[in-house]
């Protein structure tokens, strides 16, 4: 078992890398908007230029989590923070679409490491298994707000290669300082549990699979959807004097609600049964997907953080479960099952919005689908278990 000061330290790098992982997968969404003139190609084109990275971000989180359970987490993330860093300073420097679209699907290969790998490290060494989902979701969700205003400024100041090279350099070195923490003996991660549960059924093993499986793949597919279509949502919605960097700020504002959703439903988690907590999330997100379908003006920001709030929010709770109701030794690898339903099958969702908007020309008929998907996902979480929270320890444990 690790020191606390070990401990914490690869805590610290995987909230970080958390962060990162998000960042720099939605980096593009908002550089898009600036790479009309630029390539001579429409928006829903452009936009379907990142489809194979969002696609890889969620299917190889299998064989990711597969490799840090029985290779080396230790080993997987460093080449999480060095091969993903490289990725985006390569899609810089792409000269044609095709190169682009390869460097995005290069940042989705090599960012689908952290979830996987990353939470399972996370769940083994916390104390208070929802507080601490709930920190390093913070991260998360500052890495998902941050990235929309981090590619606005970039590109506005230096141009858009600089929203992909600039981040990239952070990260790689970054990894270059875990591998030398890992070297050097300041990062031993935790092998078993911190604090273990009495094993779960069988029965309810299996049945916390099949509703996880339909409810995780209805959060990514919604989570994904949203945030894609967001820019350009703002965009049209707040009128004529939109620019990349006002649209990338205002994305920002919206999802930086993210952050204090992962602190309440990290709270929820450990003091509330974990079912009710989940479901609760789908039902307020049915009827908040479809307001977002008509919603204009400035009221679209303020509507579309309160859907951060809920949809991100759930996700301690989320992660809570999957960690209870499966074996230790499997853990980081049915984390890579279930990003590659949130992330990789719901990454189908970046075409949905090309081509929804390419059709009808607005976002409307994307909303309202979410909403009857959000519907659908509440029904299916009342077949979890009702037993359960996650184990609540004292923060003096920590």
């Amino acid at each position: 078992m690790p020191t606390p000061e070990q401990a914490r330290l690869a805590l610290a790098f995987s909230c970080v890398g958390h962060a990162f992982s998000h960042v720099f997968m939605l980096l593009y969404p908002t550089v898009v908007l600036a790479l009309g003139p630029v390539f001579h190609m429409e928006y829903g084109d452009l936009l379907l230029l990142a489809l194979a990275g969002n696609v890889l971000f969620g299917a190889m989180a299998l064989p990711a989590g597969w490799l840090g359970d029985r290779w080396s987490a230790e080993g997987m993330m460093a080449i999480f923070f060095l091969g993903t860093g490289g990725a985006s300073i390569a899609t810089g420097l792409a000269p044609s679409p095709l190169w682009l679209a390869v460097g995005l699907a290069l940042i989705g290969t090599f960012a689908a490491i952290y979830h996987p790998v990353g939470i399972a490290w996370l769940v083994r060494s916390a104390a208070s298994r929802g507080r601490a989902l709930g920190v390093n979701g913070v991260f998360g969700s500052l890495g998902t707000a941050g990235a929309a205003v981090v590619a606005g400024a970039l590109t506005a100041w230096l141009g858009w290669r600089w929203a992909f090279i600039v981040p990239g350099i952070v990260c790689v070195a970054v990894g270059l300082g875990f591998v030398v923490a890992v070297r050097t003996g300041r990062i031993v991660a935790a092998k078993v549990d911190r604090h273990p549960e009495p094993a779960p059924s069988r029965g309810d093993m299996v049945r916390v699979f099949w509703v996880l499986s339909l409810t995780m793949l209805a959060t990514g597919l919604i989570w994904q959807a949203a945030q894609t279509a967001m820019p350009k949502l703002f965009d049209e919605r707040l009128g004529q004097d939109s620019d990349v960097l006002r649209t990338g700020s205002l994305v920002t504002a919206a999802l930086l609600f993210g952050v204090l959703a992962q602190i309440a439903g990290g709270y929820l988690a450990d003091r509330f049964p974990l079912r009710r907590v989940y479901l609760t999330g789908f039902w307020v997100q049915a009827p908040l997907l479809a307001a977002l379908a008509y919603v204009g003006g400035p009221a679209i920001v303020p509507a579309a953080a309160v859907l951060i709030f809920f949809n991100t929010g759930i996700t301690p709770a989320e992660n809570a479960l999957l960690a209870r109701y499966t074996p230790a030794n499997w853990r980081a690898t049915a984390f890579g099952a279930k990003f590659v339903l949130a992330i990789g099958v719901a990454s189908a969702s970046t075409a949905l919005v090309a081509l929804v908007h390419n059709a009808t020309g607005s976002f409307a008929l994307l909303f309202v689908g979410l909403a009857a998907v959000a519907a659908a996902s509440a029904l299916a979480a009342h077949g979890l278990p009702r037993q359960g929270r996650t184990p609540r320890v004292a923060a003096a444990a920590e």
